[in-house]
């Protein structure tokens, strides 16, 4: 079963991950052209986690009951409209019906929050791939096939700015862009439709009781440090990700394009962690310590960027990528033990609601951190991850039953 579903979801992954890294160059300039400004672009850049935090516990759940594969694909199916959605809004006369806080409202840029909503709320089914991912594993591939699946989106994160660059550059300007988008989230459907099966145990007999609230999940064991975990670890990212661009606008002078190369040596260097280096690991070393010794290299970075020098800058994103690499599969393989088959969709769909929760909380307070205390802000985020590595050493003591020592 493996051999058959793993390509699909690594497939639909990269592509995912490809279209949306072909428009993000571009969405500020789109943004003030449509009449927003900086606030405007800030609660675009929001209502995307914000769609999937509702949308991943939602779509967890009913994975479970009506199987992973209709789910995938009717799910997949609201991303290539919502991209169509995206374009047609680029394309509408800018009727303007007053000015706001975000600037001038217009019927476009109310088109681009209705897109972003629909493709948020559709892109929570990566808690639905993650249940395929662990339908399909076993106790000694389950970090291995993960790490797989983030190195496809690390590798879609690195091409897709590249690939931006160039369609960017017609006399198209960004629609082109956003029509490879589409065309990029169509293939996916494809693929899902013509070579993903069925990996839910026992699809053809739907539970209607196989639904699983937040409370109830928590009880769970393991669940009740794990859940917590990934709104905390995602928080930390978060404030990387917006403080990072600020950061080195201000402290180290870099350009636009310097900024580029460094995420994307970033994602490339994640890529491999994740991929041949975890593959080496994984079978060898339990995936709690991986979670715990990941953690402590990640606060590690964080340190690093606190000297505002160039060498530490780059020693941060050789630790990040090896924190990241080493830490976020072997995280997803534990959260995949819990609650057995029968709630593993519920499971992910949770962990994905609290890491939107995060990405909201953490994009608002990398900007507030970085404004107030600068380089020093980053001290925060180390912090927090320290304090999840030396919690995820607990985590042995919280699993759930009749999960293989490994995991």
């Amino acid at each position: 079963m493996a051999g058959r579903a793993l390509p699909p979801v690594l497939v639909v992954n990269f592509l995912g991950h490809l279209g949306v890294s072909l428009v993000l160059p571009f969405l500020v300039f789109v943004v003030r052209d449509l009449g927003g400004n900086a606030l405007a672009y800030g609660l675009l850049g929001a209502i995307y986690p914000a769609a999937q935090m509702l949308g991943a516990p939602l779509l967890g759940r009913w994975s479970d009951r009506a199987g992973r594969r209709p789910v995938l694909m009717i799910t997949q199916t609201g991303t290539v409209l919502s991209w169509t959605l995206f374009l047609v809004a680029m394309t509408l006369p800018a009727v303007e019906l007053g000015r706001t806080p975000i600037g001038l409202l217009t019927v476009p840029l109310i088109g681009l929050f209705v897109a972003r909503a629909l493709d948020g709320f559709t892109g929570a089914n990566i808690a639905v791939a993650n249940a395929v991912v662990a339908d399909v594993s076993d106790d000694l591939s389950r970090a291995r096939n993960f790490g797989r699946i983030g190195m496809a989106g690390n590798l879609g994160f690195v091409i897709g700015p590249a690939m931006a660059g160039l369609l960017g550059g017609t006399a198209l300007g960004a629609k082109l862009p956003v029509m490879a988008t589409i065309a990029v989230a169509a293939v996916g459907l494809a693929m899902i439709v013509a070579r993903l099966p069925e990996t839910r145990a026992h699809s053809n007999e739907p539970d209607p009781e196989s639904t699983l609230g937040l409370r109830a999940a928590l009880r769970l064991p393991g669940a009740r440090l794990l859940l917590p975990l990934y709104f905390v670890i995602f928080l930390a990212f978060n404030v990387f990700y917006t403080a990072m661009p600020v950061h080195a606008a201000e402290a180290l002078a870099w350009s636009p394009a310097r900024l580029g190369v460094f995420f994307a040596t970033l994602s490339a260097l994640m890529a491999l962690v994740q991929g041949p280096l975890l593959a080496r690991i994984a079978p060898r070393v339990p995936a709690a310590v991986l979670v715990a010794g990941g953690n402590v290299l990640l606060a590690a970075a964080f340190v690093c960027l606190t000297a505002g020098t160039e060498a530490l800058t780059w020693t941060c994103a050789v630790l990040f990528a090896l924190g990241n690499g080493l830490m976020w599969p072997s995280y997803l393989a534990l959260l995949s033990t819990v609650g057995g088959p029968r709630f593993r969709g519920a499971i992910q769909g949770h962990g994905a609601g609290a890491g939107s929760a995060a990405a909201i909380v953490g994009l608002l307070l990398g900007g507030v951190l970085y404004d107030r205390s600068g380089a020093a802000a980053f001290w925060v985020p180390a912090a927090v991850i320290l304090g999840a590595g030396l919690v995820s050493g607990r985590i042995a003591h919280e699993r759930a039953p009749g999960t293989h020592a490994r995991d």
